[in-house]
């Protein structure tokens, strides 16, 4: 069913008006080509969500004045011709308001001028009928307004600030992969090697007390890596799903004796064994989490934690394989060699003695979770999934770690995930679920799964590779990559397929995380690892100039531009465990800090950064343009990645900006300055001139 609206064609009059009253004109001797003008995205200015009803929506599509004689949209394979809504400078605008079904629409436009077919798909321009690259909306599928660009910060725990030394791991606490785990004093040292089983101290008290520096810095959510029960530093290896560890948390009830040397039986380790399963510590951890998340709100600073699922840790209460919850005497019998156990089921042993089982990887400290034989864990992970996004806890969302890993089919891991989105957006609509995933996640962002992901295709890969030449590893350099213009945006048009406009919108947008090399270190372009050239070689010939580049483009490509803890005080670090070196409080970059905190205020102060269109404007070796746009307000993005002073011609007139408009600069920096004043740039034959030294990125606005 389709019907026809006139907003928009009275939104164009009136700009069309206010534009002759200001003697706002384009050359018209300039030979701008209808496929240059062409477009059409997801965002709310070109796919309407029409107040008729709750799945109606207007498709817009701009073309160039009066060289369109007929528009089609194909929806579903049935073809719908578009009416004109009205002409704003060179733009024509056709429009169409169809009320959807519940079904996935797929779409693309169908031009027809001068005797030629066009057609346009998400890929842009083509020729031929759109098969694989059609636009996709989901009706009625939305993700929460506040993720939406949001400036989001990832936190390491164990690395970030130490609120609290009475809850410090000790020396000799337990034993961890053959290994006493170690209470590691010098808070500046850098890892070793060998890490997970080493401790610094960061706990959340030491989060709440760094909550105005948060809020300084412009941050509007805390991405926590794992902070349930777990041995590691990591957390990737769940204890207890229910507590937090009571080693970030709280202890109250402390005690017993720490390993002995030599002795790695942590059935031993009575100080453990009372820290992690004392019910006295576990509640008073989680009430402090509780008051952590009220500080953060208070701040309108939003909290999301990260949901390990696919795999727990040895350790893990349901398994026991250490023995030691049964000397608590208050928990039901571990599943390890006790086949009797109310968990057996929730684990894939291969023995009679249930004493092998099956380990995500083949790693027997991460037992793989055993979610098709037992309805009864799955159920266990629905609650888990509510619980800590209610009430008293409230968090505002779930990071999921290796999500498509979990079950042990496809079939049955978007059966979980389906019911995992009902179950936690009930307790909490406003809830965020974005996923780790590498590779495409289109088949989980249908509207019935996950929201979002870690956005690695259409953001870290390329922005990374075209400013550095290496990975997100330092593995791997390629010189064929570094400043491959043409490779950068082609990568960016591709892996955005993968998203729906909404699930790009809040993509989680990192230079750096716990995973991968710290981007600061990328920038020297060298391939290492902390074993084998050693962490020092992570801060040689590092450039500071390309790391403020890349923050640029973090805060003005579509997603939620998120920092990786230290990397705005100059952090840097081969891949992990290197990249957990703990926050150099004291040591900061303050040049690199101040800048971060420059770019983060523009990104907020231009809802154009959270919610505009996004359409690549130039490139060239070493040289990259695009612009963000909507109706309010049009923004023009200019990045040198070269080591000369550059002139370039950007076309902005693609943004709708017209000839005598005078666009602001609101940020220029490069080798030779650093200037966030605002300098008038007037727009001439659609194009402004603009001039950045080496490796420099500018910042273009017209409002």
């Amino acid at each position: 069913m389709r019907v026809f609206s006139r907003q928009l064609g009275e939104k164009l009059q009136k700009k069309i008006k206010r534009n002759e009253k200001m003697d706002i004109h384009y050359n018209s001797n300039i030979n701008w080509t209808l496929e240059e003008s062409l477009f059409h995205d997801g965002t709310s200015d070109f796919c309407i969500v029409s107040p008729e009803g709750e799945n109606t929506y207007t498709f817009v599509l701009r073309t160039m004045s009066g060289k369109v004689d007929r528009a089609v949209i194909s929806i579903n394979d049935e073809e719908f011709d578009m009416d004109s809504a009205g002409v704003d400078g060179i733009f024509e605008y056709f429009e169409l308001t169809f009320e959807a079904e519940d079904e996935l629409l797929r779409y693309y436009f169908k031009i027809e001028s001068e005797g030629r077919t066009l057609y346009y798909d998400k890929l842009g321009v083509n020729y031929n009928v759109p098969d694989g690259s059609r636009f996709e909306l989901t009706p009625g599928f939305d993700v929460p307004e506040w993720a939406k660009g949001a400036v989001m910060y990832q936190v390491y725990v164990d690395r970030f600030y130490s609120g609290d030394r009475l809850n410090d791991v000790q020396d000799n606490e337990y034993a961890y992969i053959g290994e006493h785990v170690k209470k590691i004093n010098d808070w500046y040292k850098l890892p070793d090697a060998r890490d997970v089983f080493n401790f610094y101290g960061g706990d959340l008290q030491g989060v709440i007390d760094k909550m105005d520096y948060f809020q300084k810095l412009g941050i509007e959510v805390i991405y926590f890596n794992p902070i349930f029960v777990s041995p590691s530093n990591h957390k990737y290896d769940t204890q207890d799903y229910d507590h937090v560890d009571p080693h970030i948390g709280k202890i109250l009830k402390d005690g017993g004796m720490n390993l002995a040397d030599g002795d790695l039986n942590n059935r031993n380790a009575g100080r453990y064994i009372m820290r992690t399963t004392h019910r006295e510590n576990l509640t008073a951890s989680n009430r402090l989490f509780a008051k952590l998340v009220r500080e953060a709100h208070k701040r309108n600073i939003k909290v999301i934690i990260d949901g390990v699922f696919n795999h727990c840790g040895s350790f893990n209460k349901w398994l026991d394989k250490e023995g030691f919850y049964h000397l608590n005497g208050s928990y039901k019998p571990g599943a390890y060699g006790n086949k009797d156990s109310s968990y057996d089921s929730f684990f894939k042993f291969f023995d009679d003695n249930n004493t092998v089982y099956e380990g995500w990887w083949g790693f027997d400290t991460l037992p793989k979770l055993n979610y098709e034989e037992s309805q009864k864990l799955c159920d266990y992970i629905m609650k888990i999934g509510a619980k800590w996004v209610s009430e008293p806890y409230n968090v505002d969302g779930w990071r999921l770690d290796v999500a498509a890993d979990l079950g042990h089919s496809e079939e049955f891991n978007h059966k979980f995930w389906k019911r995992f989105r009902r179950v936690v957006k009930k307790a909490n609509p406003n809830a965020i679920i974005l996923a780790e995933h590498y590779g495409s996640p289109k088949p989980w962002l249908m509207g019935d799964q996950w929201d979002t992901v870690m956005n690695y295709d259409a953001f870290m890969e390329p922005v990374t590779w075209f400013l550095t030449g290496v990975d997100k590893h330092s593995d791997n350099y390629n010189p064929d990559l570094k400043g491959n213009a043409r490779v950068f945006f082609d990568s960016m048009r591709y892996n955005m397929l993968n998203f729906q406009t909404n699930s790009m919108l809040c993509a989680m947008n990192q230079l750096s995380n716990h995973d991968h090399s710290r981007f600061l270190t990328r920038t020297n372009s060298m391939v290492g690892r902390t074993a084998t050239v050693g962490p020092e070689a992570a801060s040689l010939g590092i450039n500071k100039h390309i790391m403020k580049e890349a923050v640029v483009m973090q805060m003005t490509l579509p997603g939620a531009p998120t920092l990786y803890y230290g990397d705005e005080a100059g952090l840097c670090g081969w891949t992990d465990p290197d990249n957990r070196r703990t926050y150099p409080w004291g040591r900061e970059d303050l040049d690199l800090l101040e800048f971060h905190r420059d770019v983060i205020a523009i990104h907020k102060q231009n809802k154009v950064f959270r919610t505009g269109a996004y359409i690549p404007l130039y490139e060239n070796k070493d040289v990259i343009s695009y612009g963000r746009f909507s109706r309010d307000s049009k923004a023009a993005i200019i990045i040198n990645n070269s080591g000369d002073r550059i002139e370039v011609k950007i076309p902005v007139w693609r943004l709708g900006v017209e000839d005598g408009i005078n666009m602001k600069r609101i940020l220029l920096c490069d080798k030779e300055q650093y200037n966030i004043g605002a300098v008038d740039k007037s727009v001439t034959g659609g194009e402004i001139s603009v001039t950045i030294g080496p490796f420099g990125a500018a910042i273009y606005i017209s409002k």
